[in-house]
């Protein structure tokens, strides 16, 4: 997302952006008035501090490593301190008592990508709830192409075409194969979707993992629940990322299955984008972008085939009903979920934090604390 939001921030701030090295990028490079700095993954944190300690940022933004926080604000006391979150980066095993409670205090505001991950981090340190903000993620809507249009249905019918579902009712499902994404339970469904719809076929796009097709216990599971429908159930393997938009054109109706407490899946705002109605479950953040009958239908029972089955049933019957849904997913997305938004809450919050009195250290630190636990071994 940085990618997106960067520009927009430049505008008004100076940018230095730390990151993992590149073997294709260079260590230190400026572009369109951004600095970049790339550090060694095994010696980023040390490297990070150093270079903390050597400038004076009014602002440090961190991504996603909650538990760094401490360490950076050692490093640069004078520092305001913003954490962004895209998971549970809070959970026990993630972050020490203290490590959670040094970030609450040090940091001007922490945002996350969902109401849901918010909780995970009050849960935890209850201290954190004013200072806890939800910002949706954004991305770019105009490289989707709603079905309406006419780019989004050429597309449409390409790819159609070429996985022979022209005249199909295609029912899409977009992730990781995996137990938590759920699609063993859209095949299981699909015996009784084919009883209502016997030209239904379900589309299953991606691999085990990212650009990873092998085939592992799970995923041969799948291919033998598959087995019976033939050409009903079609996996398209891995699809690289600059091509996965096109591919939620194909779909009448996406199916986001996720049994596990999801942060917020990015597919919800792509599959909207592209003005495909959307059926999802009661999950971690998934409900909090989709309203259920007003912009998608959301399923309360997620471990049930036929929950997911009637869901189906009932946007592919009720065609006019889940275009307007989709037409409104589409509609939200523009007004709500763009680089666009996330950068103007972001300043907001820079300027805030830019214009408040640093925090100051606290009497415990992390290396105190580390060396403590050491000695009480």
């Amino acid at each position: 997302m940085m990618d997106g939001i960067s520009p927009m921030l430049s505008r008004k701030h100076d940018l230095t952006i730390y990151s993992i090295t590149d073997e294709t990028l260079p260590d230190q490079e400026i572009r369109n008035g951004i600095q970049y700095i790339r550090f060694p993954k095994e010696t980023y944190v040390k490297e990070v501090k150093r270079s903390l300690k050597a400038h004076a940022y009014d602002v440090v933004h961190v991504f996603n490593r909650p538990k760094n926080i401490a360490l950076y604000k050692e490093a640069s006391p004078s520092s305001r301190f913003v954490v962004s979150l895209h998971n549970e980066m809070f959970e026990e095993k993630k972050i020490s008592d203290t490590e959670a409670q040094l970030c609450v205090q040090y940091v001007h505001k922490l945002t996350t990508v969902s109401k849901y991950i918010k909780s995970t981090i009050t849960r935890r340190v209850p201290a954190a709830e004013d200072k806890t903000e939800a910002i949706y993620s954004g991305f770019d809507p105009n490289s989707y192409y709603p079905i309406w249009t006419s780019r989004g249905m050429n597309i449409r019918n390409q790819l159609r075409t070429q996985y022979g579902v022209q005249d199909k009712k295609v029912i899409l499902f977009v992730g990781r194969l995996s137990v938590k994404k759920g699609p063993h339970l859209l095949i299981q469904a699909m015996s009784r979707v084919l009883e209502n719809h016997p030209d239904a076929v379900l589309v299953i796009v991606g691999g085990k993992w990212f650009s990873d097709n092998t085939i592992d216990g799970y995923g041969k599971w799948l291919l033998k629940l598959a087995k019976p429908y033939g050409n009903k159930i079609i996996f398209t393997k891995f699809v690289p990322a600059n091509e996965i938009q096109n591919y939620f054109s194909m779909g009448d109706v996406f199916v986001c299955s996720s049994q596990w407490q999801e942060p917020l899946a990015r597919v919800h705002y792509e599959a909207m984008a592209a003005g495909v109605p959307v059926i999802t479950t009661d999950r971690g953040g998934n409900a909090e972008v989709i309203r259920h009958m007003w912009n998608g239908y959301i399923v309360r029972d997620y471990t049930s085939s036929d929950s997911f089955a009637e869901a189906i049933h009932y946007m592919l019957t009720n065609k006019e009903e889940a275009g307007e849904m989709a037409s409104r997913g589409r509609q939200m997305v523009n007004d709500f979920y763009t680089f666009e938004h996330v950068a103007d809450r972001l300043d907001k919050i820079y300027m805030e934090a830019y214009n408040s009195e640093p925090t100051p250290l606290s009497n415990v630190t992390v290396s105190k604390y580390k060396r403590i636990k050491q000695r009480g071994r």
